[in-house]
């Protein structure tokens, strides 16, 4: 499977994805539903208010979740795949032990895309085992269908 990805958009979609405040807001919504906007800081009390914005503005500009109407934040349908590529990444770091067997769950995810991040701009995935090869694989197929989450921002003009 070629890559569409150059290395400044590879870097940027694994910065975003491995952000560990996306992490938890998008896996906290799979995993328990819509949150109320007021409610945030209570659900995921490990981060702070700084944080928990940057999160949810990131989420809902790159098009991973957004604001209902009576219920709160939820996920769209690319969040909800994005929670599942993160569930199967976490999983072979799991089975794998790595960053360490125990370890937070966006650690997990952080060290399997730190793996999956040269493999981006590279047409396979050398010496990768199977699992990881699979993971490279429906991340690619992940960002090829969400290609604003690769979108380099360009530096402003300087006045």
């Amino acid at each position: 499977m070629s890559t569409p990805f150059t290395p400044a958009k590879a870097q940027r979609a694994v910065e975003l994805l491995a952000s560990r405040p996306l992490v938890r807001l998008v896996t906290e919504i799979d995993d328990n539903g819509a949150i109320p906007p007021r409610r945030l800081a209570g659900t995921l009390p490990d981060l702070s208010t700084p944080q928990l914005r940057s999160a949810s503005d990131m989420a809902r500009t790159h098009g991973l979740i957004r604001i209902a109407p009576g219920t709160g934040l939820e996920l769209t349908e690319a969040g909800t795949e994005l929670a599942s590529l993160y569930d199967a990444m976490a999983r072979w770091a799991r089975r794998h032990a790595v960053p360490a067997p125990a370890c937070e769950f966006s650690s997990r995810i952080r060290h399997v895309l730190a793996l999956l991040a040269p493999s981006l701009i590279t047409e396979r995935a050398d010496g990768a085992d199977a699992g990881l090869a699979r993971l490279r694989t429906l991340l690619i197929q992940w960002l090829a269908d969400n290609l604003q989450v690769t979108r380099v921002s360009e530096p402003e003009p300087v006045a």
